[in-house]
């Protein structure tokens, strides 16, 4: 009977064990890949956004019927109409504000939180917009369970910032803008950079750099070309 009892115990451990280990290590596996082969090897070379992707579990932020493919490298639906932009987008984006530990950056179009929880790996003073509310509250919810408790979330139209804690050292808008939102360039530092796609809805927008040189002077460079969902309004 004891021998019974010690070989079904192997057996559940030999089963179970093995295939939440694999489970894990697949994930880890996947995102080692996916920093090395979709990042790394494509241009992005600033240590601490390749820190960032390889420290934060994208899988937990898409929807568990996507999970499988969440280290691909492209978009995913996260509901309400929004998506989950593709990693190389996320990390060239974030290496382009060129941030600093003691900087405040602010985020339009929160979504997932994925881009904000990469953004807090590097900076402590990540602020984010989203305007869905549904969208916001369970990502406000996901990001404080999951651990990213220093993140500051209000749900509201990013199109007039977050003024409150103005000025930002860098603005990061993940919606297509058909033009860029004057409230925005307000708020951003002198010599603050803001990196925004802008655009037609639906259509190959223009992913734009733009940095403050004075309150008067603006510069603009064409960083690639992009495809957003749309920035909504209230």
């Amino acid at each position: 009977m004891r021998k019974q009892i010690i070989c079904l115990i192997l057996f559940f451990f030999l089963v179970f064990y093995p295939a939440t280990s694999y489970c894990k290590k697949t994930y880890e596996e996947k995102r080692k890949s996916m920093v090395e082969w979709q990042i790394k090897d494509r241009g992005i070379n600033d240590n601490g956004v390749l820190n960032a992707m390889n420290t934060v579990p994208r899988h937990l932020f898409v929807p568990k019927i996507y999970r499988s493919t969440s280290y691909s490298d492209r978009p995913l639906p996260i509901g309400f109409g929004q998506t989950i932009s593709q990693p190389y987008i996320v990390a060239l984006m974030t290496e382009y504000l060129k941030l600093d530990k003691d900087d405040k950056v602010l985020e339009v179009g929160t979504g997932s939180g994925y881009q904000a929880a990469i953004l807090s790996q590097i900076t402590d003073n990540v602020y984010t917009i989203e305007i869905v509310e549904k969208l916001y509250e369970r990502t406000d919810d996901m990001l404080k369970t999951s651990g990213y408790k220093k993140i500051h979330t209000k749900c509201a139209d990013g199109y007039f910032g977050w003024e409150e804690f103005a000025p930002y050292d860098a603005i990061i808008v993940t919606c297509a803008a058909e033009f860029i939102p004057p409230p925005l360039i307000a708020q951003l530092k002198i010599g603050g950079r803001m990196c925004i796609p802008v655009g037609p809805p639906f259509r190959i927008q223009n992913l734009l750099l733009i940095t403050k040189k004075s309150e008067t002077e603006i510069v603009t460079e064409v960083i690639t070309s992009v495809r957003f969902v749309p920035l909504i309004r209230e």
